[in-house]
């Protein structure tokens, strides 16, 4: 489920449409987490699939640790890339935003951990990065962990409105990060190898 305070609006013609802030919401705010209306299938399902429901798996869904396909019931799956983005995923099954993030700003994703199927060209956005790769999980993950573990100190002093559908145990480990008696789980944990 995504942030309450969030609506969907076209953005452009070469993005479409996007999910964007409709009040402020500061860096460590959970914007999204998965929760039991989203719907997860196996490459074997997505394999019976015909045609036109394989090309909305293809456009809509994000592949999780085991190689499922995890599709949005709601907003989330209107969010798009960014090698700027202002959201990351974390190995708790929700994401977080890593900066502030401002009225009418959009919420973006770097589809780099999503674990895409293919490489892909983004929009550029003159950084050194301009194509997505299916192992950017491998090569980046150090860099995001730094912001995870940013935004992670300002869980527990924002408002937190999806909270209530994070499990006990994952909040017990939250609480365990926050007290400083375990290490943030890695990013890295997201990772999903194709050889396997």
């Amino acid at each position: 489920m995504i942030h309450p305070d969030t609506e969907i609006q076209f953005i452009s013609d070469e993005i479409g449409y996007g999910v964007v802030a409709t009040k402020f919401i500061p860096k460590g705010t959970i914007t999204w987490v998965q929760d039991e209306l989203d719907q997860v299938y196996t490459q074997e399902e997505v394999d019976k699939m015909k045609p036109l429901s394989m090309q909305m798996i293809d456009k809509y869904t994000f592949r999780n640790n085991k190689g499922n396909y995890v599709m949005c019931w709601d907003l989330s799956k209107y969010v798009n890339h960014s090698f700027k983005s202002n959201c990351l995923s974390t190995a708790y099954d929700f994401e977080i935003a890593v900066r502030d993030i401002h009225p009418g700003e959009e919420l973006t994703d770097d589809y780099g951990y999503l674990n895409v199927t293919e490489a892909f060209h983004a929009k550029d956005e003159g950084t050194s990065r301009t194509k997505v790769f299916p192992d950017d999980l491998l090569n980046f993950h150090k860099d995001w962990d730094l912001k995870l573990e940013e935004a992670f100190e300002n869980l527990k002093n924002v408002k937190q409105p999806l909270q209530a559908l994070i499990s006990s145990e994952i909040m017990r480990k939250i609480a365990s990060v926050l007290e400083g008696k375990t290490p943030m789980d890695s990013i890295l944990n997201l990772y999903y190898s194709q050889e396997s």
